[in-house]
């Protein structure tokens, strides 16, 4: 099977850890160990979040003041080389002998898109209620929201149009022996100006949406999106709350989940499937390989008789 795999940022840096290269490297490390067990048996295609990481450099380049701020979308070009090659590295580690190629990639968006007036995507560290404030007051043009019982920034995340080196991407993968790393971050945002050229965006893309535009764009089989939810909870926090276990696309659409965490998810999955993938699903890294099997996470596909089925 050709499965994309789309890994959260926080499973990179989780939540509440200092953003430290050493802590980035050690949870890549084990995330590459998760992925290389697919990647044996599968071609595998990863993307990766960035939020943890963009935020930070964010930070760096505010705290040095004497120059203009690089803009977002060049910070989302670092991490993609950063993150991309903590990844190639680990993963030619776990599996001697098989080619891992890094990618940059740019990905189209409108700008005219509603997303800009309406920032909702989480970049960078949480902070206590306290330390926000004060954060706030060091940058007052930064948004900040409650990310649960934190507070952290919010950054514009527009809907992804196009993935610019589709074609090179399709060219790389007719090679089935790669396992192939791309999209980082969504992609490097990037708009056409009126005289056809590209423009970099002050933008974060949605690294699950980007995800589901390149499992299209590659004919991939699968769609796996992983991070540190065991499955997806409906009425989350509720004590009504249930674990789906299958589900189809008509049958999701019935639930609501957050805009800015599990929504894009489940939107990214439920289209992925409609537009004719195989299967997509939302699940644990840790547990990367069963997802793929149906044995945990939760699973979209078009033939749940049931419509939905839960975990008991």
């Amino acid at each position: 099977m050709r499965v994309v795999i789309a890994l959260g940022g926080n499973a990179i840096l989780q939540r509440g850890e200092p953003l430290e290269c050493e802590v980035q490297r050690k949870n890549i490390r084990e995330a590459a160990e998760a992925i290389a067990r697919i990647a044996r048996d599968h071609q595998v295609i990863l993307t990766h979040g960035n939020g943890p990481q963009v935020g930070l450099l964010a930070l760096m380049n505010e705290a040095y003041g004497k120059v203009t701020p690089y803009p977002l979308d060049a910070l989302g070009a670092q991490t993609q080389g950063m993150i991309g090659f903590m990844f190639e590295q680990e993963l030619r580690n776990c599996m001697p002998g098989r080619e891992v190629c890094t990618v940059s990639t740019q990905t189209l968006v409108d700008p005219e898109d509603p997303a800009f007036a309406a920032p909702d995507k989480f970049v960078g560290p949480v902070y206590s209620l306290e330390d926000s404030v004060e954060v706030q007051n060091q940058n007052p043009h930064w948004v900040m929201k409650a990310d649960g019982q934190y507070m952290r920034r919010v950054v514009p995340s527009p809907m992804p149009k196009e993935i610019l080196e589709l074609s090179s991407l399709q060219h790389l993968i007719a090679n089935e022996q790669i396992t192939l790393i791309c999209g980082g971050g969504g992609g490097v945002p990037v708009k056409r100006a009126p005289d056809g050229k590209l423009v970099g965006v002050e933008a974060v893309i949605d690294k699950d949406r980007a995800s589901r535009v390149l499992a299209e764009g590659i004919e991939a089989d699968a769609l796996l999106i992983l991070s540190d939810v065991e499955a997806v909870a409906t009425n989350f926090g509720q004590p009504d709350s249930q674990n789906i276990q299958y589900i189809t696309p008509e049958a999701m659409d019935k639930f609501n989940f957050a805009a800015g965490s599990m929504g894009p998810k489940v939107e990214a999955c439920v289209q992925f499937v409609r537009n004719g993938g195989q299967m997509a699903a939302i699940g644990s890294l840790a547990k990367a390989a069963e997802i793929l099997t149906g044995d945990s996470g939760t699973v979209i596909r078009n033939d749940v008789k049931e419509g939905v089925r839960y975990y008991e």
